[in-house]
């Protein structure tokens, strides 16, 4: 599954002239500042480029250096990291700006080693950061990589393991420029996004189309083959707006280490086998707080849909009857005003329940 050096050396030219005429225009392209790259990497992990392109720009212009993120308060780069999903890039990207100001003098290390070490830096981010700014020889490898190296070099294997994800990798690095290792990368990661995509892809218009196997064999439909999935579980989660007697709603803090950690969120859970939605409710809040509450009305039902599960949310108005919130599942645990929910930063299906509230609530 190899070929000769010195066809690797014309695919190469063929493929590095196809991106210099057809690579798309963004904000971080041409540059080769690692904390823009870093940037953009990091944003673009499960994120099309026309959904991170307004973030960047936000980021930049608050932040416009690595030591000013660094700076930052975590709640004001959630709040702007608010609607780009995964929420863990974004309090890795704080932490890994803190140990690139207080441990490499606010400057990005070059190695590919030491880029590894930042928090949430995997492997292809590294490759990344470290072949377009640096210069270094590191094959990036995604799921546009995946996808047309598995149809270059006829890979039927199920590209979702590990195996194969590795010989997959190993083959990148072969194919990978030597001397303008950041360019190729991102040429090989632009023809997966504007040709070899994953149906219908243009392979009339393909600068390597001559080398691949799935083109040559008319296997494009069926590479790259992945697995099927089990299917999705699907959980109905309850969650409870809570007043006051002072018109305050309470909203709870998530913990660091759970999935969206470090957001706001309406205290509640998942109902369990045999419970009603009032029944859970009631019992999620016992739990969680260690308070009484009497449930008024449900106000709003939500589907949202994870990486791996998906919910309907059922939001009920709630009064306070009794007892003193203890923050018994979060962090921290506030009483704000309605108006107030649009200074924190909420997981995409509470903050659409918020801004319904603000909208009847506020006065």
């Amino acid at each position: 599954m190899s070929l000769p050096e010195g066809d690797f050396e014309t695919i190469r030219k063929s493929l590095l002239g196809w991106f210099e005429s057809h690579k798309r225009e963004m904000p971080w392209r041409d540059s080769r500042d690692p904390y823009a790259i870093w940037l953009s990497e990091v944003m673009l992990q499960q994120t099309r480029v026309d959904q991170a392109t307004p973030y960047f720009q936000k980021f930049m212009a608050a932040y416009p250096k690595v030591t000013d993120l660094a700076e930052a308060d975590q709640h004001d780069v959630l709040m702007l990291w608010e609607g780009l999903g995964y929420y863990a890039r974004g309090r890795n990207l704080h932490k890994a700006a803190k140990v690139v100001a207080n441990s490499h003098g606010g400057r990005f290390p070059a190695s590919y080693e030491e880029l590894l070490k930042l928090p949430g830096v995997g492997p292809y981010t590294a490759a990344a950061i470290s072949s377009i700014a640096f210069g270094g020889k590191h094959a990036v490898v995604d799921g546009n990589v995946i996808r047309v190296l598995s149809r270059f070099f006829g890979i039927t294997d199920d590209v979702s393991s590990g195996r194969t994800k590795r010989t997959i990798q190993e083959l990148a690095d072969e194919l990978l420029d030597p001397q303008k290792p950041g360019d190729f990368n991102q040429a090989v990661m632009e023809l997966g996004s504007l040709v070899c995509s994953p149906t219908s892809p243009k392979c009339d218009e393909c600068p390597i189309g001559a080398w691949c196997v799935a083109h040559k064999t008319l296997q494009t439909s069926a590479i790259p083959y992945k697995a099927p999935k089990s299917k999705v579980p699907h959980h109905d989660i309850v969650v409870a707006v809570i007043s006051d007697n002072q018109g305050r709603l309470l909203i709870a803090k998530r913990p660091e280490t759970a999935m969206l950690g470090g957001l706001w969120e309406f205290p509640g859970g998942k109902v369990e086998h045999g419970e009603t939605f009032e029944q859970a409710l009631i019992r999620e809040i016992q739990e969680e707080l260690g308070i009484q509450i009497s449930i008024q009305r449900e106000f709003m039902v939500l589907k949202h849909a994870y990486s791996h599960f998906k919910i309907t949310l059922h939001a009920y108005l709630c009064d306070h009857t009794g007892g003193t919130p203890e923050p018994r599942s979060s962090t921290e645990l506030l009483w704000v005003l309605p108006h107030q929910l649009a200074d924190f930063p909420f997981p995409k299906a509470n903050r659409r329940l918020t801004l319904a509230l603000m909208e009847q609530l506020r006065g």
